[in-house]
């Protein structure tokens, strides 16, 4: 298993690399710059193009690729023209917000989905079934910006129950923390357990119509435990790849309901930085999402083996 990480882990490098030449290529390659935002509209091309020499932005791309690329390796990812700190403080200050609202979607997103999927998939072809599946494609047919305008509407301004839009952070409370990431995440959270409600009743069907599921059943045991302990457990590794696909999604794909919410978050921070050219940070925010979302497939990738021995890295 050792061996299986590592090799997975060595794998990552050119797929970050990759990924490194297609970020600085498409921020490179975006109209305008640094000097455009810092100076202003009303700037001369002769004073735009000495703020470009003295940052360094007039230099050939590759030469300014190896630069930034050989700085990110030692750790050094650029600093904010505007935010004035460095692009990791930063990354660590926005990452917050968006990692606790993705883990609380995620949590509604499993409370909602692996039940409906179960039920699903157990009542096949019933009027439950279909209402599960009809309620699935719904959810992920309906816009995220639309259904989070309805919550705030419903929930925040005609029954005040949630506020509208801000963020509290973990250190004013629990309960106020998460009392203003209700609305948003459950936004999140609903478009997610649709997918994941979909793949969770494939998975089931597939599994509880087999030999030994049948075999349990003529034995005696009872219904909840054939289908919770052994058609459950032997769909989990399709489950598992949802819910890290999900997660996945949920911290890479956050912007619009960060900026409709007012979450101080990295879907807020990459939209910021975009407006304002202010590059290093596009290119690490960018370079850092990718690597949590290929941090997220490797642990999924690991948890496969536990869940299902046949998947064990060197099992013939």
């Amino acid at each position: 298993m050792l061996k299986y990480i590592l090799k997975r882990i060595l794998s990552l490098i050119p797929v970050l690399f990759v990924v490194s030449c297609v970020i600085f290529l498409v921020v490179y390659m975006i109209p305008g710059g640094p000097a455009t935002a810092l100076l202003g509209m009303e700037a001369t091309p002769d004073q735009i193009d000495a703020l470009n020499a003295e940052l360094g932005f007039d230099r050939p791309f590759l030469v300014q690729y190896v630069d930034w690329f050989t700085n990110v390796l030692r750790g050094d990812w650029g600093e904010s023209y505007f935010l004035h700190q460095t692009v990791t403080s930063a990354i660590a200050e926005y990452f917050v917000p968006t990692l606790s609202l993705a883990v609380f979607a995620q949590i509604i997103a499993l409370i909602l989905s692996i039940p409906l999927g179960i039920l699903a998939a157990y009542k096949r072809g019933t009027a439950l079934d279909l209402t599960c599946v009809t309620a699935s494609l719904l959810g992920s047919a309906l816009p995220g910006f639309l259904l989070s305008m309805f919550l705030m509407l419903f929930f925040g301004v005609y029954l005040h129950w949630f506020p509208v839009a801000g963020y509290a952070a973990l250190s004013e409370g629990l309960g106020e923390h998460l009392r203003y990431l209700f609305l948003p995440a459950l936004s999140l959270g609903i478009v997610q357990a649709a997918y994941l409600t979909r793949m969770t009743r494939s998975s089931l069907l597939e599994t509880l119509y087999k030999n030994y599921i049948q075999t349990a059943r003529a034995k005696g045991l009872k219904e909840k435990k054939v289908v919770m302990k052994y058609a459950l457990k032997n769909g989990a590794p399709v489950i598992l790849t949802a819910v890290g696909q999900s997660f996945g999604s949920l911290i890479t794909g956050t912007i619009v309901t960060e900026t409709l919410f007012n979450i101080p978050g990295l879907g807020m921070l990459t939209l910021t930085s975009i407006n304002r050219r202010d590059v290093f940070v596009i290119q690490g925010v960018v370079l850092f999402v990718t690597l949590l979302y290929v941090i997220v497939n490797l642990i999924v990738d690991i948890l496969y083996g536990f869940t299902d021995p046949r998947l064990r890295p060197g099992r013939k």
